[in-house]
């Protein structure tokens, strides 16, 4: 069974998928970020353009930033964010 998921996108990566957020229903068999990251590429062109590095972007699992190996366990909200710059 999927389980509901606010997502959140942040500077291009909102620009290329087209929206701030939304709800998603990810499937049972995703394990972790990259996983997701993975599945999303298949919704459509705007999250393929936007997710074609994944290695590049950034993801926060109920507010907190993770590698893409680290399991989504129960995570209520999920954000991703495009590299961050220091300056």
């Amino acid at each position: 069974m999927a389980r509901s998921v606010k997502m959140i996108y942040f500077s291009w990566v909102r620009e290329r998928i087209g929206k701030a957020e939304e709800v998603l229903d990810l499937p049972e068999n995703l394990a972790t970020i990259g996983d997701m990251l993975d599945w999303m590429k298949s919704l459509g062109e705007g999250y393929a353009y936007a997710l074609e590095a994944p290695d590049v972007i950034r993801v926060a699992l109920d507010q907190q930033h993770h590698a893409n190996d680290q399991p989504l366990g129960d995570a209520r909200e999920i954000a991703i964010f495009p590299p961050m710059t220091g300056g």
